[in-house]
């Protein structure tokens, strides 16, 4: 075909195109205006699937939850169909190309992700609610398919893991000018400040998470001496923007977790031993099982409330005796235990908790917020939830991921002699530091909110081992 000819049936299908969108305007229908999105990313998906992995994490923070709680199923518009639909190209791919890099298989966290995977496909076949169990395990592929498997490739091109962190950044500072606008007309009162991101984000503690998650790299960011002055001030903006979007979002265990990646921050940079840390966590540990009584009596007498007043509702969060917060965290973990208790190793199933720990509740632990209706959560930590669901070999699995991607992450950090690619193992560590200690009073690695950044910032972890983590190798 000629380039004349090729020019003649784009005009044709061109005119074709205008010709029957009008007539369907005429007649109140506008769905066909999005054929050539359609085909655009349709396009997207055949030659080009990391625009598609960068698409998703640019819509994440807009994305909307659409849930049914008759049958227990909710979908994110419209990053999930994508994220399915990136899953399946995966597969044919690897089907027809098998095409694979053998030494991502090979990687320590890989291994450890495949485990956990497995387990929970093992665990949904014995699931007291199957179908729910195989649409978390589906889930939780269309997850780490994209954003991890095919996250490290993307991810091989340097550039790459910038474009990817402040597209997610530029899209979630939108949602906050529209969620301080919103606690603005309410004055920045507490119990407005939990809802103001709706319909963007369900709640307040996982827009505290994933605020948590970015800060470090914003912070050192700033400081990036290939910036120039103007693109300094404006990730300086970006940063107060965060800092002020994270205090308001009154999520406690937010602020908690950057707190206590301040505190590793410290621990790498005086180059304390690895000893030493696990002689102070078994002391800590061991004090608390020691003096359990005698500390449970003392938060029992904390009787400060969550509220506007900062201090206080930072001393909230020992409040056990009528903090209704708290105390519902408190019997979301006991009830998780009971069910443990009957099922140690195999667990209920992924994703059936919040479905089936109704019966395990004690009325003396419930509070002015417990549900039987399956309507109002999990259990609420990312350690809890996985014990009670998949057993212990669950629990240990997921904790496999974490220490083996700290143990990258810190491996880059101390093997590289490249200052751009020590910084962002250590800022990304850092990041997804906030994120474990978060993970032991709520869960968030079912919403594509946090599981985008999640496994993202483990994607480049471990990018930064393979490719450009020893001495010889440098960025261009």
């Amino acid at each position: 075909m000629t380039e004349k000819q090729k020019l003649r049936w784009v005009y044709f299908i061109s005119a074709v195109f205008i010709v029957v969108n009008t007539i369907l305007i005429v007649n109140d229908f506008y769905w066909a205006l999005l054929l050539p999105l359609l085909l655009i990313i349709v396009l997207l998906f055949v030659f080009s699937l990391d625009k598609i992995i960068l698409l998703i994490t640019f819509l994440t923070p807009f994305a909307i939850n659409v849930r049914s709680f008759d049958i227990g199923i909710g979908v994110s518009i419209p990053t999930e169909p994508l994220m399915l639909g990136v899953l399946l190209v995966f597969f044919l791919k690897l089907f027809y190309e098998n095409t694979i890099d053998k030494k991502l298989l090979r990687h320590p966290v890989t291994i450890a992700i495949l485990i956990n995977l497995a387990w929970i496909f093992i665990t949904s076949l014995t699931s007291e609610l199957p179908l729910v169990s195989f649409k978390f395990l589906l889930a939780r592929l269309w997850f780490i398919v994209p954003f991890y498997f095919i996250g490290v490739k993307l991810f091989k091109k340097f550039e790459n893991i910038s474009l990817f962190l402040w597209l997610y950044i530029i899209a979630l500072s939108v949602v906050i000018f529209y969620s301080l606008y919103n606690h603005a007309l309410t004055g920045f009162e507490e119990d407005p400040g939990h809802v103001v991101m709706t319909p963007f984000y369900n709640d307040h503690t996982v827009y505290g998470a994933v605020l948590a998650l970015f800060l470090p790299f914003i912070f050192v960011s700033i400081f990036n001496s290939e910036n120039s002055g103007s693109r300094k001030f404006t990730i300086s903006a970006v940063f107060v923007l965060f800092v002020v979007a994270l205090i308001f979002s009154y999520s406690r265990a937010a602020w908690l977790s950057v707190a206590a990646a301040v505190f590793v921050y410290f621990i790498i940079l005086l180059k304390i031993k690895f000893k030493w840390i696990a002689l102070f966590t078994v002391v800590i540990v061991s004090g608390f099982f020691l003096f359990q009584n005698e500390i449970f009596d003392k938060l029992e007498k904390n009787s400060r409330e969550s509220s506007t007043n900062f201090e206080d509702h930072l001393k909230s969060i020992t409040n056990i005796s009528s903090d209704a917060s708290n105390l519902e965290r408190i019997n979301r973990w006991q009830s998780a235990i009971r069910m443990f208790r009957d099922h140690p190793v195999m667990g209920i199933g992924p994703g059936t908790y919040q479905f089936l720990y109704a019966p395990y509740q004690l009325s003396k632990e419930k509070t002015i917020i417990s549900t039987n209706a399956g309507d109002r959560g999990n259990a609420h930590s990312e350690y809890i939830g996985p014990l009670t669901e998949s057993g212990v070999p669950g629990m240990l699995s997921f904790l496999a991921i974490v220490i083996c991607v700290l143990y990258t992450a810190m491996r880059v950090y101390r093997r590289s002699a490249d200052l751009k690619v020590k910084t962002f193992s250590l800022v990304l560590m850092l990041g997804l530091v906030t994120y474990y200690v978060h993970g032991t009073l709520n869960n968030f690695l079912d919403s594509d909110k946090a599981s985008v950044p999640f496994w993202g910032f483990t994607a480049i972890i471990v990018a930064l081992d393979l490719y450009f983590g020893k001495k010889a190798d440098s960025p261009q």
